[in-house]
């Protein structure tokens, strides 16, 4: 029998035998899963669901989203790839809710020669790693995707890559939670505990303490700013702003893009997503700005500029949405992107982990 589930502020009777500070993707998808294996759980997060995936595009992208000198991220990625379709089938059996899920490709393609050679040497990379993909000329994409620019180059067809509404699934997730009687504390955490060098629990913005067997640190771009974690081990992440678009594809218009569609133009990643409900989502910019999440005309200028390029028809589709969101991003790495990837590293009893979806 499951725990009933507590959405206030105020705190639980019992101590729970994991507490997850953040209510994102990751920290939604620990908790259930937590939940599942009989350990009593709770989430800590003034809005759980929130953050980056009300503004992520969705893309689970193993495949386009390669880089050299990253063969063990791939791994891991593929293997989540694999996974997804069983894992999105299961939450949705669970809770009802449509996730959007949807296995369509990506097309990946260029607009000057400069960005044909760079996506002729991915695809070898992509061939060298036994991934799947293959080179189509520029009539070729066009004959794919007819909405393109007649100035693409030629393109790279991955159909392996899928997509998910990050809302729908964030949702689904909290639903998941409470039905697996995860306790949320709809409060922000103020600091870690920490006794002899073990994490017991939080201190809340409100001042309750709140102890647990372990703790799971998976807030995102706000997780190196947590009072009370050792030096040590404090995840060396900063956020970085991105705005993205969202758009209506009218029925006369339909269907406007079948999968995926992303480039590079003048030297920023623009991507095309479209949802089988008919919305479009654009994004994204990259932008170093510390916390600020504000939407600029100029952000949506160059993504519209830059999204007409590619696919010129945009612009007569309806604007229905500017959002601005904050990816973690480490020092060393680019900028998260949206698919549900993390990094983590253990301190007994804590976890540590950043993604964003």
């Amino acid at each position: 029998m499951s725990r009933t589930s507590e959405t206030s502020d105020v705190g639980s009777d019992v101590t729970p035998d994991v507490l997850v500070i953040g209510g994102g993707i990751i920290g939604l998808v620990t908790a259930w899963r937590a939940a599942q294996r009989g350990l009593a759980t709770a989430v800590l997060d003034p809005e759980p669901g929130g953050g980056a995936a009300q503004v992520a595009a969705g893309m689970l992208a193993a495949v386009t989203e390669l880089h050299y000198g990253e063969e063990t991220l791939l791994g891991l990625n593929l293997a989540s790839a694999r996974r997804y379709p069983e894992f999105a089938a299961e939450l949705t059996e669970l809770t009802g809710h449509g996730l959007g899920y949807r296995r369509c490709g990506t097309l990946a393609v260029a607009l000057d020669a400069d960005d044909r050679a760079h996506l002729r040497e991915l695809h070898a990379l992509q061939r060298e790693s036994g991934l799947q993909s293959e080179w189509l000329s520029g009539r070729e994409c066009r004959r794919l995707e007819p909405m393109l620019a007649p100035g693409v180059r030629g393109g790279l067809r991955v159909d392996g890559d899928h997509q998910i509404d990050p809302r729908r699934l964030a949702a689904a997730l909290v639903t998941a939670c409470e039905r697996t009687g995860v306790v949320f504390h709809r409060v922000r955490a103020e600091r870690l505990t920490v006794v002899r060098d073990r994490a017991t629990g939080v201190v809340t913005a409100d001042g309750t303490v709140l102890a647990a067997g372990q703790v799971v640190l998976a807030a995102g771009s706000l997780s190196g700013r947590l009072a009370g974690v050792p030096e040590a081990v404090l995840p060396p992440v900063r956020p970085v702003k991105g705005q993205v678009l969202r758009l209506t594809v009218p029925e006369r218009y339909a269907p406007f893009l079948s999968r995926t569609v992303r480039a590079v133009v003048r030297g920023s990643h623009v991507y095309l997503v479209p949802r089988e409900n008919g919305e479009l989502v654009v994004g994204a910019t990259s932008e170093e700005l510390g916390w600020d999440t504000t939407v600029t005309a100029g952000g949506v200028y160059e993504l519209l500029r830059d999204a007409h390029e590619l696919v010129p028809g945009i612009t007569e589709l309806p604007l229905t949405e500017t959002r601005a969101g904050r990816a973690p991003a480490r020092p060393t790495t680019r900028r998260c992107s949206a698919r549900p990837t993390s990094t983590a590293c253990c301190w007994p009893p804590a976890t540590t982990a950043t993604g964003c979806c």
